[in-house]
């Protein structure tokens, strides 16, 4: 089989490369077969740095492993997935390949740290991004892993000056579109969510530690949606194949911190009286009432 004038010159040969261990490169190779349906040794030389005989062995090693997902094509000198290709990585699905792509799109990714060769256009929401200090990042990263505390300056939307406070974080939280810190409020005695942009200043650190465990954060609460009942039969069931649903519901397991901002993302903190606008609901209110009633 002799593919030694395969596509390496369809891309610059100072591509970006990113190197990476054995493993990498064949959850590399069945991303290639599985995404992009088709791969060659230069996809692997150009973005593991590797030499081309390294390419060749990793490539059939992964032959060895899963035989029914590629084959060489001799016309185009590259390895095509079969119509009977198993993915070989279980973390190769449809949920990697869009983050990825969204990651990369937005610029939280580089291309040469992710497995895209060739990308879809793509368009996606914009949103003004939230600043966060790096001080203020590294300082409050710093506490939760030596379980310690910082005295800051905190400007809350419920005043009118600033405040100053003892937090003892203990983790990061985001609510898709900004960034919190979960943490022991020492004024306050109890636990609660601090957006890191509104940390004004970094005064000092503490040596106060969380006080107690923090039940709102380790108690996991599941959410059962269903499509708005109110919406047409044949509406409901394409509601249903949107979310994956199965016999007509689909769970959504968050932490009882994050309620608010998760019913909030899913369009269910109100009840709209337009089932148009209101493509699912909460099929359990009843069974969350206790932890609804604490968020209002």
């Amino acid at each position: 089989m002799n593919e030694s004038q395969d596509d390496a010159s369809q891309e610059p040969q100072d591509a970006p490369r990113a190197r990476g261990g054995a493993e990498r490169r064949l959850a590399f190779i069945d991303f290639q077969l599985r995404w992009e349906g088709r791969l060659n040794r230069a996809d692997l030389t150009r973005r593991f740095g590797i030499s081309t005989p390294q390419a060749s062995l990793d490539i059939a090693k992964y032959s060895g492993a899963a035989p029914q997902n590629l084959q060489y094509d001799h016309s185009t000198r590259v390895y095509v997935a079969k119509e009977t290709f198993v993915p070989l990585v279980p973390n190769n699905g449809p949920e990697r390949y869009l983050n990825e792509l969204m990651a990369v799109e937005t610029g939280l990714l580089p291309l040469e740290e992710s497995f895209l060769n060739w990308r879809p256009a793509f368009g996606g929401v914009p949103q003004p991004y939230r600043i966060v200090g790096d001080k203020t990042l590294a300082t409050i990263l710093r506490a939760i892993r030596e379980s310690s505390g910082v005295r800051v300056l905190y400007q809350s939307m419920s005043s009118l000056e600033p405040s100053d406070r003892v937090i003892s974080p203990t983790a990061l939280g985001n609510d898709g579109f900004r960034w919190h810190v979960r943490a022991y409020c020492h004024v306050r005695n109890e636990f609660r969510d601090f957006v890191l942009g509104r940390i004004i200043e970094i005064l000092e650190t503490s040596p106060l530690g969380a006080q107690g465990p923090d039940e709102g954060w380790d108690n996991l609460l599941r959410l059962v949606i269903e499509p708005n009942p109110r919406l047409p039969e044949a509406k409901r069931k394409v509601i249903e194949l949107d979310y994956g649903m199965t016999n007509g519901e689909a769970e959504v397991v968050c932490r009882q911190a994050l309620l608010f901002y998760t019913l909030k993302k899913l369009g269910l903190t109100n009840y709209d009286d337009a089932p148009e606008s209101q493509h699912i609901v909460l099929k359990n209110r009843e069974e969350l009432k206790p932890y609804l009633a604490a968020e209002s």
